[in-house]
């Protein structure tokens, strides 16, 4: 009978004589375990398995977990399950798309708004994926790992929408990433972790609307794009999910606000707050399109051309995994969100 290939660091090695060697191109097609070591101890099990199968698409990975093909310490396991140090983890026979005539991601670093041995704060641009797949070759983190070779452990803490703009918080190390996420799922406010975004809509929106708390479901539609729905609090399927809302500032067709997530669902905000029957400027999948493209053109404001979503990550509030201080991280407006709030003005 023939045995597993064990890989991954600080794994056990299978003996020669029991696994006969075999091309390079057929080990996808072999059963693996993998033993957690401490660069893995904390992460998610779909994250890990999509880390170390580079070209597995997602949609499949999620498939062989609720199938039960992807076991960890020999039992089933769900997608969120947190591995743990020492953890066995089977895989199961997986090919592994052929990455041939795919760019490798070049070397970019991003603005830096906090750095030190634990955390990387940057200031991303708009327009700029955070990581690769879903039709990305790369994103934010691949970049950083190509201009940073020397550095041991990069990882997202969360992520934002490629059209959004603003703080993006990097670990540097394990015990940063497990704390900081552990964070953003708890619910006590000695460990707060507060997200607050800039985003502009169309129209007044009213003083009184102050709190969204609306479920939300997560699906493809029959494109194959991913999107996001309002649903009711009793469906099945939905999630709940509470955005806080408060005026920045009125102009005349348009409302600058300052929002705030207690829950960090996918493109959360602006669901909400189309659903609230104020979409963003510029939003590409919710919003106006008619808008948007007067807006882009320059004909909603003479003269302004706005050609991007205008919603920032302006602030992050959170307590540091290391010192236990609580940072409160701030980015400024981009110059075109800038601008165009001028010409409003």
């Amino acid at each position: 009978m023939e045995q597993p290939i064990i890989t991954g660091k600080g794994a056990r090695a299978a003996p020669s004589e029991a696994a006969p060697r075999r091309p390079a191109a057929d080990a996808a097609l072999l059963v693996r375990n993998v033993r957690i070591d401490s660069g893995s101890d904390g992460q998610r099990l779909d994250n890990f398995l999509a880390k170390l199968l580079k070209g597995v698409p997602k949609t499949h990975l999620y498939r062989v977990i609720r199938s039960g093909e992807v076991r960890v310490n020999k039992c089933r396991a769900a997608a969120d399950t947190r591995l743990g140090l020492g953890d066995e983890v089977r895989i199961p026979p997986m090919r592994v798309a052929d990455r041939a005539g795919v760019p490798d991601a070049p070397g970019r670093e991003f603005p830096v708004v906090f750095e030190d041995d634990h955390l990387l704060a940057i200031d991303k641009p708009a327009g700029v994926a955070v990581h690769g797949g879903s039709g990305e070759s790369f994103g934010v983190i691949e970049q950083l790992r190509r201009a940073r070779p020397d550095a041991e452990f990069l990882e997202l803490v969360h992520r934002l929408d490629k059209e959004t703009s603003g703080l993006l918080l990097i670990a540097k190390r394990r015990p940063a990433l497990v704390a900081l996420q552990n964070d953003l799922r708890s619910r006590n406010p000695a460990r707060v972790f507060s997200k607050t975004y800039a985003a502009l809509v169309a129209g007044s929106w009213p003083d009184k609307l102050k709190v969204i708390d609306v479920a939300l479901h997560k699906y493809v539609d029959a494109e194959g794009t991913r999107r996001v729905r309002t649903v009711d609090a009793a469906a099945a399927e939905g999630r709940r999910s509470i955005t806080l809302v408060r005026v920045a500032r009125r102009f005349a067709d348009f409302t600058l606000l300052d929002v705030t997530i207690k829950t960090g669902r996918t493109h959360q905000i602006r669901v909400h707050l189309t659903h609230a029957g104020h979409a963003i400027v510029g939003d590409p999948k919710y919003g106006d399109f008619a808008l948007n493209k007067a807006v882009a053109r320059g004909v909603a404001v003479p003269g302004a051309r706005f050609e991007r979503m205008f919603l920032h990550a302006r602030r992050l509030r959170f307590v540091h995994p290391a010192s236990e201080q609580v940072l409160e991280l701030e980015a400024p407006l981009p110059a075109a969100c800038a601008a165009f709030l001028g010409a409003l003005a």
